[in-house]
């Protein structure tokens, strides 16, 4: 369910911004109503729709191997099958930590983004949609990671504190960049758990209705951010590239966390060197991001500052 995006050329960094006229906010509404439709007909309720109380399987893994952030480094072919499978329960752990707080984050902006908007418009009444399907996603996720036995992994201090900030400062455009950023990089790796029946069966339906309902947001916050670049201030436009160059440095660390290597019985230290020089982990989070930094590029996002920040973080290759 890749989300549509329509052909509009980026902005010019130096080009004045062009004015929202009764056609933008027609095409706004147009959106959030065909969105809204979506939702009528394709929402869950995980707490019905998902066997909580299947047991696992034994053997199956809990996030497909090959996304597993030590795959086919040497520290891998040293590891059992049964510490390999421990290590992708661990790490689908995180992840869904990671979802958690990147969803309260996204709440945040959603409800400041339409706070002084028509609570009427079909565009209000779609992002409050929206947050009412990022509220069951968190608690899904925070289910999935009781039912897995695994402690939950909450983001570094320094990453919580940063968010805080942002959540709080952040420009609108960079809003829906860093919601795009959280969401399209899991969103690409869910897209190959939940076929994969390799993976266990509780954890292939989280990722199912995840994928499902994302896509509708991921369609919401494109079409928002493509209108909010072809309207901001160029000093606005230039401050979200910055911002979002960072929040990308930020994702990319935050996307493993350490202490997932230290509780199936890893050496730490050791685990984060070779993820951090794996060819393969670099592909895969590039290609994860592939489609998010096509969309960015094409409305002027990954420019100057912000796209040598992007490649620092490893999730752009060029």
């Amino acid at each position: 369910m890749t989300p549509p995006a329509n052909g509009a050329p980026p902005d010019s960094p130096s080009a004045p911004p062009r004015a929202a006229g009764p056609t933008a906010l027609a095409d706004r509404e147009r959106v959030a109503e065909r969105l809204l439709a979506a939702s009528a007909r394709h929402s869950f309720d995980p707490d019905r729709d998902l066997d909580w109380n299947a047991p696992w399987q034994e053997g199956l893994w809990y996030w497909p191997p090959e996304l597993v952030s030590l795959y086919d480094t040497p520290l891998w072919y040293r590891m059992s099958e049964e510490q390999r499978i421990d290590l992708s329960r661990h790490e689908s752990a995180a992840l869904a930590s990671l979802g958690i707080w990147f969803e309260m984050i996204l709440m945040q902006l959603l409800v400041r983004h339409v706070y002084d908007k028509p609570a009427t418009s079909a565009h209000v009444r779609y992002a409050l949609t929206e947050i009412a399907d990022e509220c069951r996603h968190s608690m899904m996720f925070a289910r999935a990671i009781q039912r897995g036995g695994t402690p939950a992994y909450p983001p570094a201090r320094a990453h919580h504190n940063v968010a805080r900030v942002f959540k709080t400062l952040s420009t609108t455009p960079g809003s829906f960049a860093a919601t795009l950023l959280g969401e399209e990089v899991l969103d690409w790796m869910q897209r190959l758990t939940f076929p994969d029946e390799r993976v266990q069966p509780l954890i292939r339906g989280v990722t199912r209705i995840h994928v499902i309902e994302e896509a509708r947001h991921v369609r919401y916050a494109r079409e928002e951010l493509r209108r909010q670049m072809a309207t901001a201030p160029a000093w606005e436009r230039e401050l979200t590239r910055v911002c979002c160059g960072e929040f990308a440095r930020i994702f990319s660390v935050a996307f493993v966390n350490p202490q997932v290597y230290t509780n199936v019985g890893l050496d730490q230290a050791e685990a984060v060197a070779q993820v951090r020089t794996s060819a393969h982990r670099r592909t895969v989070m590039r290609e994860g991001a592939r489609r998010l930094t096509d969309f960015l590029d094409e409305v002027g996002l990954l420019r100057g500052a912000g796209r040598r920040m992007w490649r620092s973080s490893g999730l752009l290759a060029a």
